[in-house]
Formats: structure tokens, sequence, C-alpha cells
């Protein structure tokens, strides 16, 4: 049959008509968009009744519950439909928790009474169990929002022993690192998932580009590096915020049992306890095994020594295979999480030679980098951009004391390359208020009687007390750059054969009231073991009179002292905020000309004497 022209001419139309729309089609294709090294927010990617989200379990190749079969690990995913619909390949932003299943209720007699003697254990503490919560197939509904329009696929998991996964809790044991590593090499395809807990059906990450991102805050913040420590190919960037790196540091200081700011008497267990939302039925052979045998024989809350149980829960130990680049941020006055936790591994990966950046403020626990730093970081590693920033002259972003959280001033490193230490000494009067310079010290020995029923800030505010040593230095005439890790070296003796040992540099005079910033007040702190004044491994009996020099680290800082403030080294025994409570009395002698605090200042001594000329 012939064609007319007419229908000829429509034929032809129609087609031109349907390449161009096809050829638009493919145009306008959703894909990531990038302006000034960020990815943006992308309109299709950007409403949440067209994403994507699904569960699925991971098989492991440990088996810590006991019942014979690898573990398998509880995953969601949140990805923009196109991943479907289009074939887009994403990159992945993975967030870790046990919290996402919910925790044990803060009843009475679950932390350590901490009423008791040095060198004993206490009263038997009771034990809290977690009502599960959650539905399938969502896990949590965290930074979704935020990272989902720009591009990303997220993906959640429940930790070993927690929610619907399997396995059992271990505060920082080896599963803890080897579950995410397996959720990662799912995702780069070289790990197992299926569609049910207990079935065959598999599930494949065909949406994923192979490359991972991670980042969380305190215990979610600490999994990504427990995750990076593994070496897993893919892994290309972790962002961890307040992560404790370490529990020996979270748990103890120098040798001394003591609590995290907040949470006085918890200790590796109680944690445990706190987050074991796992099986109801598998969680009698996880207390036995894991709370009631390895963490009650091992965890040692008479000596407070280091031993293999806590450097096995180090991650500064397990740095060799981390490849990732790493984009740290902590607080300056977190309490619960020290600022050493974040310190010591961005020392460490700067060592290593890795993309290394370190964002402090000056609060307390949490707080990410802003949003910006933390897309480049993403924006660089995830989707390959070459937006600089390894390359940039500024590896530290510090919060000053007055300024937006959201607006860090930039340094070359922290501590402050500037910054040099300055030696300071004591002169007599510290149960009054003593001198902090630079001259020669006194020839003194000066006593404290411990007595924990006096808080710190009852002790820095006494005009004069039997229960602390405090030296000041001159009324700053100028502001004052502190950065770094001070350290003090304390020559003492006690008349019992175990002491708590506490520290705190203070500014002063102390500031009260509605407006008093974090920063007012308490500069830093250190807590140490006199016992352990040769080794935290191993701790030996103080024969009383008999001195002995401590010498220990206080917590990182970078903080700016006001013109009009002075700095005070503030010595005591208990610590009713940190320590163990023993029985008032102990008497401590502390000899002056041989104690010292050696300060990180920017500018070093000719700093200091100008602002306390």
């Amino acid at each position: 049959m012939k064609l007319s022209i007419k229908t000829k001419s429509f034929l032809t139309l129609a087609l031109t008509f349907s390449i161009f729309s096809c050829a638009q089609q493919t145009e306008t294709k959703a894909v990531p968009i990038f302006k000034d090294g960020e990815a943006q927010i992308v309109e299709a990617f950007s409403n949440p009744e067209y994403w994507v989200r699904h569960d699925l379990w991971v098989e492991t190749e440990f088996d810590t519950d006991g019942d014979g079969d690898p573990d398998r690990m509880h995953v969601s995913v949140t990805r923009p439909e196109q991943t479907d619909t289009e074939g887009l390949k994403l990159p992945i932003i993975y967030v870790t928790s046990p919290y996402f299943a919910g925790v044990a209720a803060d009843a009475p007699g679950t932390m350590w009474n901490v009423q008791h003697e040095l060198g004993e254990i206490g009263e038997e503490r009771f034990h809290p169990e977690v009502q599960r919560r959650g539905k399938r197939p969502i896990i949590s509904n965290s930074h979704i929002r935020k990272w989902v329009p720009r591009g990303y696929i997220v993906v959640h998991s429940s930790s070993p022993g927690t929610g619907l996964s399997d396995g059992a809790p271990t505060i920082g044991g080896k599963n803890e690192s080897l579950a995410p590593k397996t959720v990662i090499d799912w995702l780069c395809g070289r790990a197992k998932g299926y569609s049910e807990r207990d079935g065959n059906e598999e599930v494949k990450a065909y949406w994923s580009t192979g490359k991972v991102g991670m980042t969380g805050t305190s215990y979610n913040g600490t999994l990504p590096l427990a995750a990076a420590t593994t070496g897993v190919e893919g892994l290309e960037v972790i962002i961890p915020i307040a992560p404790n790196t370490s529990y020996y540091h979270y748990y103890r200081s120098n040798g001394l049992v003591r609590s995290p700011g907040g949470y006085l008497g918890e200790d590796i267990d109680v944690l445990y306890d706190f987050v074991h939302s796992g099986d109801e039925n598998r969680r009698p052979y996880n207390n036995k095994t894991i709370r009631d045998t390895e963490m009650r024989n091992e965890m040692d809350r008479e000596t407070g020594d280091l031993n293999d149980f806590w450097s096995g829960r180090d991650y500064l130990n397990q740095m060799d295979k981390m490849k990732a680049a790493l984009l740290m941020s902590h607080g300056f006055n977190d309490w619960n999480v020290m600022p050493e936790h974040s310190y010591r591994i961005y020392k460490a990966a700067r060592e290593k030679g890795l993309p290394s950046q370190i964002y402090y403020h000056q609060v307390g626990h949490g707080g990410p980098p802003p949003i910006s730093m933390m897309n480049k970081w993403f924006t660089k590693y995830l989707h390959g951009i070459d937006n600089g920033v390894d390359k940039e002259d500024y590896k530290a972003y510090i919060v000053r004391e007055y300024d937006d959280r959201l607006k860090p001033t930039p340094y070359k490193d922290y501590p402050n390359p500037d910054a040099e230490f300055v030696k300071l000494n004591l002169t007599a009067g510290g149960n009054t208020t003593g001198n902090l310079n630079m001259d020669q010290p006194s020839n003194n020995v000066e006593k404290i009687i411990d007595d924990y029923n006096f808080s710190g800030k009852d002790l820095a505010t006494a005009e004069s007390s039997n229960n602390r040593l405090l030296y000041t230095t001159a009324t700053l005439t100028e502001d004052l750059h502190i950065s770094g890790v001070p350290k003090v070296s304390i020559t003492l003796s006690s008349n019992k054969s175990v002491a708590n040992l506490s520290v705190w540099l203070v500014s002063l005079p102390w500031e009260n009231g509605n407006d008093v910033k974090i920063t007012d007040n308490i500069i830093t702190r250190g807590w140490a073991d006199p016992r352990n004044y040769k080794s935290i491994t191993n701790e030996e009996a103080l024969e009383p009179g008999k001195f002995y020099t401590v010498n220990f680290d206080l917590q990182p800082d970078d903080q700016v002292i006001r013109k009009g403030q002075q700095i005070g080294l503030m010595i005591f025994s208990s610590d009713s905020e940190f320590t163990l409570h023993p029985k008032p009395g102990t008497e401590l002698s502390v000899k002056l000309d041989e104690t010292t605090l050696s300060l990180p200042i920017v500018g070093g001594k000719d700093a200091f004497i100008k602002a306390t000329n």
C-alpha cells in the first residue's frame, strides 16, 4: 500500500518528535550537580515520596551469639527512585549504631556504686533489659534528608547484638569492626545480602558505585573509625564526630578508675547492658559469655591498669591498615568523650600521611562540622570532584570562644605550630593561693586532705582550703592563647598506700550567672593514679611518706584566656564528678620545687611574659 505525501510528512514529523523526546529525556536524566566543590540539592532526588526504602541482612564471617550460624547484620537502604528507573548508580553515606533499636532505661542501681575504698570493686549493680523498638524496613531516618537530595544513597545498620542484627555487643570488640566492614563489602559486591534474617533470597547493591563514606556522633562516630581500621576497600572517607577511640581512655585515666563526665559509675559492662537490644532469646548466652565472663574478668575496676582487654579496644593500636581520608570533629569541652580521643587519632593519621583535617568547637559532646565542610569531603572522595580539600594549607578549623560554631577560624595545624611549651613553677601558699610563674619554685612541701564532698567548683572558688592546692598566674594584661596538650609533673607522697590524684586548670575569677560560657571557668583537666607512676600497665602500692613523681597529660585544648583573668593550677585528690569516692582523710604532700606545669602557649615564653608582666 502506498502512503500519501501528507501521511509520510506526518510519520516523519512523529518520528522526529519521538527522537527529539528521547534525546530530551536522555538529556534531562537526574544526575548529581556540583558547585564550588560541593554536591548541590537536586530537585529530582528531593521528594521523600519517591525514595526507595528497603531492608536486608548482610551475612558476616563470625558467630558471636553462639547459635552456630554466621551473624547477619540488619541493613536498611534509602535511595532516589532513579537508581531503579534510570539505572543511576550513586555513592553511599553509611551510618551504623548500637542505639537505633532503643536503649536501657536509666533505672536506679545500673551504675557502679563509687562510694568505696580504692582497690575495691564495690557492690554488685543491677542489670537492666532493653525493650527493643523499631519496625521494618526503616532502621533510622538520620542523615537521609541531608544527603539523599544531594545525590547519595544513605545506608543504616544495627550493630551486632542490637535491633534485628544477630550477634553480641562487645563494646569495642573485633565484631564491631568487622560488621560494618562486611556491610561495605556487600555494597562493593564482595559479600552476600539476604531479604530475610534466615532466608536465602539474595539482595544485591546494583545501585552502588562502590564508594562509601561514613559518619556519626559518639558511639556512632566510633564505628566509622572501627571500620576504617580494617582497611576495607571502598571506604574512602570517614567523618567521626566526638568518637570514643579507646575504651580505656573512656573509662580509665593514667591507671585511675574514672567515669565519663555526667555518668558517674559507668563502666564498659554498663554500656553493654545499655545497648543490648538484640534477640531476647540470645541475650542469656551473650550475657554469660561477654558481660559476665570476659568483661567481669578483664575490666579490672580494682586497679584501673591497662591490660590486653583494654588494648584490644583501642583503635590507635589498629591503624596500620587504615587508608580512608579523615575529617575529625570534636569539642574541647566535651567531658564525656574527652578531646584526647579525636586528637590521638588525627595525629596518627597525619603521621601516616592520610588526608586529614580536624574541626574543634568550644562546647560539649557532639557537634558536627559545618555541612559545607562535610559536603566537600564527601564530594571529593565519593564523587571524585577535585575540589582541593586534600590540598588545603589549613589542617585545623577551630571555633573561637565567642564565635558562631559554623564559622571556625582556620589554622595551619593543631596544635598551633607557633605554640611552645612554657614550664611554670609553684611558689608557696597553695592552700590559699600560691603563684604560678617562671620564677624559681619554693622549696616547700604543701599538703591536702582528700574529701570528695567538696566539688571541683567548691575548691576552685574557696578563698582557702585544706582540700586543694591552688597556684595562679598574675592577672593577664593581654589575651593568652593556649594550644596543645598541657603536661604536669607532680612529686607527692601519701599517708596511705593508694590515692586519687586530680588536676584542673582553671580561669579565675570564677564566672557565675546565666550567661557564663563553657570556656569561662575550666580550661582543661586530668586524672592519674600515683601508684602507676612508672607505667599504666603495672602499679605498686605507695609507701607512706615516700615521694613519687607522677607525669601525665591533661586534656588537649585550644583556648584564648582573656586579659583580666588568671590561669590557675589546682591539685586535689578525689574528683566528685569523675573518680571513686573513698572515705575522706587521705593526706597528700606535694613538693613544690619538683612540681611543674608545662603549658603550650602560642608565642611561647615571650607571649607569657608579655601577658603576665
